[in-house]
Parts: C-alpha cells; structure tokens; sequence
C-alpha cells in the first residue's frame, strides 16, 4: 500500500476556492529584492561583455584607466556646452565600436543626468540666484520683495545663464557616468584593480576593495535566497506588519551572517599567509597596439581641450 499522500500524486495544484483568496505578495520588499537580483545579473552581464571582441576590449586595462582619469579631468574643466556636448558623441562612439548595448547603458547616463544635473540644481536656474536675460517666467509680483535673505524681482523666472549652466552641469554629470560605465563594462574587475597599481594605491585599499567586491556580490545573493526560500513557503497573503518583522529579523541574521564571514575569511587569509600586502600576478609589458591607442585618447583629449 503506498503511503504517498494523494495530493503528491496529483499533475497539478489548485488553491482552495474563496472570495478571501488573495495574491501572495511583499510590496515593499519586492523593489528592493529585484534591485539586488538585478545586480547580480549586471555583474554577470559585466563579465560577459568584458570578453566581448570590441574596441575597448583589445585594449590593455592599464591604458583604459589612465584613459579614464584623462578624461574624466577634461570633462570638469570644460566649460562650455559645445565641448561637452563632443565629448558626449565620442564617448557614444566608442560604446558603439565596443559593441556595447547602448540603450542599456544610456538609460542609466540619462536617469543620472537628469537627476543629478537637472533636478537637484534646477532652483539655480532662476533669476534670483542667476542674474541675467528672463527667458521663461514663471509668475509675476507686484514689486521687488524681499523673502527671508533673498531679494525677488517682479518677475521671477529661469535666465538664459542659469538654463546654460544646468546643461553645463548635467551635461557633466553624464559624460563622467558614461565614462565610468565605458571603462567597466569593458574591463574585468580584477584587471581594473591591477591597473590602479599604476597611481600607487595602497595595498590596503586594493585588498578591500577586492573584497568589498567579491562579498557584495555574495550579500546579494544570500538576500535573493532568503526573499525566495521566504516566498515559497507562503499560501496566502502577508500583512505589512509580519512583513516588515520579517525584514527586521532578516537583517540582523545578515549582520550576524556577515561578521562571521569575515572572521572565517580572514582566519583563511591569513592560513594561507596572507601579510596585509596585495600580491598581484606581473604584467605584461604593454604592446605597440596598446601604446597607439593611448598617443590617440591622448590626441583627442588635447583636441578637446583646445575646443
């Protein structure tokens, strides 16, 4: 006689029928989660395209991250729109000739951008901290007033030299992001890490960094574990408040999780004898290839800068 019971038995599941039935779900917890599996993804996603034949990836990392700070240096001291915008199309050029999804990358650039360069300097715009030609007014009053430490004109509205300079700086901001994206995304991690051996970073810093690394990825994973194990054992619905307990106790088991992980990596680091120093493989001599490279980034950054 089998002792299986019979609902194991059968092809398929039906929940109990009922007007009370209700959709399993973790509101404030599911935006959270997905950003971490997200996460997870993009680093896969990383390594993946970091192998891909494209033109950044021929290219020796030690010359991607000098090229890097070049120009990272040439988009803060431009100070006109023109220049940034050229420096916007060449750095969308080489996403392309990498073979790079651009539309992934840019949203992010443009998410960024308009946050950081628009939004939050938006208030400078006006003609109260901006003196200059009103372009578009926003209201009227009957005459100069003065409010708390500021004087307001009759007219308050955005300048032509206030609008200039937030494109000015969200221009900025997003061509340091698109940079920034360019270089990872076609770069391994670890080689960017022995390429910053090159402005004598501490070995220190270069051990942390690693790790801080390699164990965010590991949190993220651990987190997308535990909401799924969590989600799987659920038949009904779930107030807010057990939820909320729920997350509470999820992150002071990660606290605890976490120092015992570092404790049991370091006892490995140093079984394996680890000094506090970085003991990095040699690299290879940098070739010709990699050399022309770098004389062109070089040229088209001081081009730049004449503009």
């Amino acid at each position: 006689m089998s002792t299986i019971p019979p609902f194991l038995l059968s092809g398929s599941f039906s929940p109990p029928p009922g007007p009370d039935r209700k959709r399993v779900r973790l509101p404030f917890l599911e935006k959270g989660i997905h950003r971490l599996s997200t996460l997870v993804r993009e680093e896969y996603a990383h390594w993946e395209l970091a192998r891909r034949d494209g033109l950044l990836q021929r290219i020796d990392p030690r010359v991607k991250v000098l090229f890097l700070a070049f120009f990272l240096v040439i988009v803060s001291v431009k100070r006109t729109v023109a220049a940034e915008a050229a420096i916007a199309l060449f750095i969308l050029a080489l996403c392309v000739f990498s073979r790079l999804d651009a539309m992934r990358i840019y949203r992010r650039v443009v998410a960024f951008g308009l946050l950081f360069g628009v939004l939050v300097p938006l208030p400078s715009a006006l003609n109260v901290f901006s003196p200059g030609e009103v372009v578009l007014p926003l209201f009227r009053l009957e005459g100069p007033c003065v409010f708390w430490i500021y004087r307001l004109p009759p007219v308050v509205g955005a300048t032509r030299e206030g609008l200039a300079n937030m494109a000015l700086l969200a221009l900025r901001v997003a061509n340091s992001i698109a940079l920034s994206l360019l270089v990872l995304h076609t770069t391994p991690f670890a080689d960017i890490v022995k390429a910053l051996r090159l402005f004598r970073v501490p070995d220190g810093l270069v051990v942390v960094v690693s790790l801080a690394h390699k164990y965010l990825f590991i949190f993220a994973r651990t987190v997308e574990d535990m909401h799924r194990a969590k989600q799987s054992r659920l038949l009904g619905a779930i107030r807010n408040r057990e939820a909320r307990r729920w997350a509470a106790e999820r992150i002071a088991f990660v606290y605890r999780k976490s120092q015992t992980r570092c404790e049991e990596i370091f006892k490995a680091m140093l079984s394996r004898g680890f000094a506090a120093d970085a003991r990095l493989a040699a690299a290879p001599a940098v070739s010709a290839r990699d050399l022309a490279a770098g004389g062109m980034f070089l040229a088209a950054g001081v081009v730049f800068l004449l503009l």
